[in-house]
């Protein structure tokens, strides 16, 4: 495992520290990296992916999408291992489609706020085809849509978390826009089953990866109050730019050929993340 640790934090890996097969590099995938170890996958999810994050470091963001991805699919030239791509949602935009399958290209503001999120994964779905064409590696991307659960940081800017600590401590809970733009939410567990889905699939291809239950942000608001029996009150403030309007991933294509199913509902999620928020920040 290579991390730079930006955003990441080495208490959430110690349980594999002293596996013999488990190795852990500090290091920024944006330089150069040499491993002389036979590589059979080169897994590469680097990025800043919160909206704080990616607000707060948006030169890291751009290189870890564009330098970072170069130089992990050059790793993956020289061991002539498989490739697999953590892309995102955020490369469809503010959709004009729903719900969003691979084929659609995606509405994207470049100059936005939001930008050095989106292209930096676009430049870096990009690179992965241009290595698949040119040099004929075996790659997968998956493009991951809204996910949530345990070991989130509790201050990300995300708003299931967000909501969730503001309903615990009975604070205000804070929507942006009128709260009916919708979102589709993924339990951390069903999104992983889906990564490894992609990751072990056959063929060179690209899938969604998420949920299809699409609902408004007033709603998760509403039910978060509601699981967590809160005296939160919901208040509404103005939208940021280049919010999206609507965000449901097509899962057709995943449903098909790599047998995807999500499992948890958003209730049985949302119970094991409050609990975990309770048993680690209240």
């Amino acid at each position: 495992m290579v991390d730079n640790l930006i955003t990441g934090d080495i208490k959430n890996i110690n349980q594999f520290i002293n596996f013999k097969n488990f190795k852990f590099i500090e290091h920024d995938i944006q330089e150069s990296l040499f491993i002389n170890d036979k590589i059979h996958h080169v897994i590469h999810l680097a990025s800043c992916a919160s909206p704080k994050a990616y607000s707060k470091y948006p030169i890291n963001t751009l290189k870890s999408g564009s330098i970072g991805t170069i130089n992990a699919l050059g790793i993956a030239k020289k061991h002539n291992a498989k490739f697999f791509l953590a892309s995102t949602s955020e490369i469809y935009g503010d959709p004009e489609v729903s719900p969003q399958d691979e084929n659609y290209w995606g509405n994207v503001n470049t100059l936005g706020p939001r930008s050095m999120y989106d292209e930096s994964k676009r430049f870096a779905e990009s690179a992965t085809h241009s290595y698949m064409s040119t040099h004929g590696i075996h790659a997968n991307i998956a493009r991951i849509f809204n996910t949530y659960g345990p070991n989130m940081q509790i201050d990300d800017g995300r708003v299931v978390t967000n909501f969730i600590y503001q309903a615990i401590n009975d604070k205000d809970i804070t929507i942006y826009g009128s709260g009916d733009q919708t979102r589709s939410f993924s339990f951390i567990e069903d999104t992983l089953d889906g990564l490894l889905r992609v990751i072990n699939y056959e063929e060179s291809d690209v899938f969604n990866i998420g949920s299809e239950n699409e609902i408004t942000i007033k709603f998760l608001a509403e039910t978060i109050v509601s699981l967590t029996n809160s005296n939160s009150k919901i208040i509404f403030e103005d939208l940021p730019e280049n919010d999206p309007k609507q965000r449901k991933p097509d899962l057709t294509k995943a449903k098909k050929l790599l047998g995807y199913k999500p499992n948890y509902t958003l209730e049985e999620g949302l119970k094991t993340t409050i609990e975990w928020i309770k048993k680690t920040y209240k």
